[in-house]
């Protein structure tokens, strides 16, 4: 039955059980009282759904509180081991693929490293699905309670009907490969364990708005800062956040051709492995036949020696135009979007930004209008460099509570009413 809004009464079920669990896992241990004005609903519906919750599994006590004068009430919280997600990384120097359970604990990991030449999709396919198998060998995997697998991948995603998640990725070389097709074929997995693809600075900032420095802002900006760069935007309208390809921002006219070919481009200047190619081209001397994290681990050592060893001057000039090329790419996403807050995050912004932090945020306002630059703070994220992943697992985490706490269910065989065949075997032949 449809109410007069056009919701159906099994909405309205599924809304007030995802509005139970999305609190008492954000906010949660809770008691049923607390749930009432936490969620907007009567103390009625939220006994009906926590039973259901509790029913399925979903929700267990926790404890319990003193009440004024009353008996102790019991505190709800949403399972742990109810639900478990698969979270991947493909980023630039490996393919991190990891299992959690619905509190975000990792219960098993994998990892398979690229080569500079890493992105051929058949290998990166074949590395996703051997990640997965290994992860669900783990002791603490439970397959039959996976919720789904969500995927980061560079560039940008099309959500199409046909082919599922397209990835069109200009600077790996990809043109409209449609990875979740190309997954699900030969996948060990179910069918009905959906695989959620998204853009990866997408899945880091989904990551730290949810449990990181993004917690409580409306408007951030959350940057992935790799060996590219790339940025996520939420704002009210975005609430789960929305890719911009804020690394191909145009910084310099006729400047230094980017990998994904036009010149110029802020990737061009500030990326990692450009700041490894500017380094050598300058006549410096980054370590050969080593992966970029390390390489840009030396660059930082021979930039900030310890005390009584002079600098790299190369080093130091590099990194000091990539804190003011960065400064101004961030002055862009200000002045575009007005954010409250900018975080930094990415293995390379984790890496650098320790060290030029202030320096990014000085050209920042230097470059932005004066106005939104004054309302914006910009600092480091705090989910560290397994935030891509941990964003990843959400994917099928966040759909799972919009299903309120639903689990796909394999298709049923198709069965006929009796009535029908009764009235079938009476039709004359």
């Amino acid at each position: 039955m449809a109410a007069r809004n056009g919701r159906t009464v099994r909405d309205l079920r599924r809304g007030n059980r995802t509005a139970v669990l999305q609190r008492l896992y954000f906010d949660g241990p809770l008691s049923r009282f607390e749930l009432g004005p936490a969620t907007g609903l009567s103390s009625g519906s939220v006994s009906n759904v926590v039973a259901d919750l509790v029913a399925d599994g979903l929700v267990e006590e926790a404890g319990s509180v003193d009440s004024d004068g009353g008996r102790p009430r019991t505190l709800l919280r949403v399972a742990p081991d109810s639900g478990q997600m698969i979270g991947v990384d493909v980023g630039e120097t490996r393919v991190r693929v990891e299992l959690f359970d619905l509190a975000l604990t990792e219960l098993a990991r994998a990892e398979r490293p690229l080569t500079p030449q890493g992105y051929d999709v058949d290998g990166i396919v074949r590395h996703i699905r051997d990640g997965i198998a290994e992860v669900l060998e783990a002791e603490e995997a439970a397959p039959e309670r996976l919720l789904g697998v969500g995927v980061g991948v560079p560039g940008i995603v099309e959500h199409t009907t046909d082919r599922g998640a397209v990835v069109h990725g200009q600077t790996i070389g990809w043109d409209a490969v449609p990875l979740e097709e190309l997954l699900r074929s030969g996948s060990r997995l179910p069918d009905h364990v959906r695989y959620f693809i998204d853009n990866g600075a997408k899945t880091l900032g989904q990551a730290e708005m949810w449990f990181g420095a993004g917690r409580g802002a409306r408007n951030a900006v959350v940057v992935l800062f790799g060996s590219g760069v790339g940025a996520c935007l939420v704002t009210p309208e975005v609430e789960h956040g929305r890719a911009v390809e804020w690394g191909h921002l145009t910084v310099r006219v006729r400047g230094r051709r980017c990998r994904c070919g036009a010149p110029g481009c802020l990737e061009a200047y500030a990326g990692a492995e450009s700041l490894l190619e500017r380094w050598r081209e300058e006549g410096g001397r980054p370590p050969e036949d080593v992966d970029e994290e390390t390489a840009l681990t030396a660059m930082l050592a021979a930039a900030y020696p310890p005390r009584g060893t002079d600098p790299d001057p190369v080093a130091l000039t590099v990194l000091e135009e990539t804190a003011e090329y960065l400064g101004a790419g961030l002055s862009d996403l200000i002045n575009l979007f007005q954010p409250e807050r900018i975080l930094i995050g990415g293995w390379a912004g984790l890496q650098l930004g320790a060290r030029f932090l202030p320096a990014v945020r000085r050209h920042a306002a230097t470059y932005a209008l004066r106005h939104p630059a004054d309302k914006v703070t910009i600092d480091l994220g705090r989910l560290g460099p397994d935030a891509v992943t941990v964003g990843a697992a959400i994917l099928p985490l966040a759909d799972f509570f919009a299903e309120g706490g639903r689990r796909a269910e394999p298709p049923a065989q198709t069965r006929r009413p009796a009535w029908r065949a009764a009235l079938e075997e009476r039709i004359p032949r």
